[in-house]
Formats: structure tokens, sequence, C-alpha cells
């Protein structure tokens, strides 16, 4: 496997970790928080595990092989969701700091693992399109956050 397949495997965990930080904050939150968090991580997670998968496809891995690696990568989610329900004594400070946290390793995460890769072959009108499609993704967010 090439480099960059060992690079998309480790931000995938920490994506994933950060994922499962999220959904334990928001369901220790509250119910209806924690809902609405599990209905964005699944709508964000089911087209950026597919592109995982491309990543380890063209790294050199084999189907199998790809979605075994994607499968390990998920237990991240589960030691960041156990992490913060553990933390969930400490009181709503511990909250405040791990939905921040959460949000900005999504965004570390994006812009220096995945949109270098996204972009390296792509012509002017597939980075446009690229382009839009991520604002229209943070206009969801905007959305779900109002709402």
């Amino acid at each position: 496997m090439a480099v960059s397949g060992y690079l998309n495997l480790a931000a995938d965990a920490a994506h994933n970790f950060t994922d499962g930080l999220a959904l334990g904050a928001a369901f220790w939150g509250s119910p209806a928080r924690g809902a609405v968090t599990a209905l964005s991580v699944l709508l964000h997670e089911l087209p950026h595990e597919l592109g995982d998968m491309a990543m380890l496809l063209r790294a050199g891995c084999s189907k199998g092989q790809a979605m075994l690696l994607q499968l390990l990568t998920a237990v991240a989610a589960l030691a960041g969701a156990a992490c913060s329900l553990l933390a969930e004594g400490s009181g709503a400070g511990a909250v405040s700091g791990i939905l921040p946290f959460t949000a900005g390793g999504f965004i570390y995460l994006g812009t220096v693992s995945v949109l270098p890769e996204i972009l390296r072959d792509s012509g002017p009108g597939q980075a446009l399109l690229q382009l839009l499609a991520l604002l229209a993704g943070v206009a969801m967010m905007l959305l779900i956050a109002y709402y």
C-alpha cells in the first residue's frame, strides 16, 4: 500500500474518534441533540467513507482489504464515544470543551487530508463543483444549528 493509504487511515481513525466524541457528548447533553448529531454523522459518513474507500483502492488495497481497514478505523468512533461518555461525570464543562474540539478536528482533518487529495487531479470545473458541495455542506450545518 502506498504511503497515502496509511496517512488516510490515520486521518480516518482520528476523524472517527472525533465523531464518537461528538456523539457521546451530544447524547448526554440531551436525546434530541444526540439524535440530530447521529443523523448529521450518518449523512456525512456515507460519502466520506466511500471517498476513503476510493483512496485506499487507489493506494493499492484490494476491495476486501480496504473494507477491513475501514472497519478497523470505525473502532475509533467507539473509543471516542466511550471517552465522551466517561467524561460525563466531569460536569457541563466537558461538553463545552468536547464539542468545539470535535468541530476543530473535523476542519483540520478535512483540510490537511482530504482536500489536497481531491484537488490533485481535478480541473477548474471539478474544483468549482467540489467547492460548491463544500459550501452546501456548510449551509446545511448552519440550518441544523439554527433549527
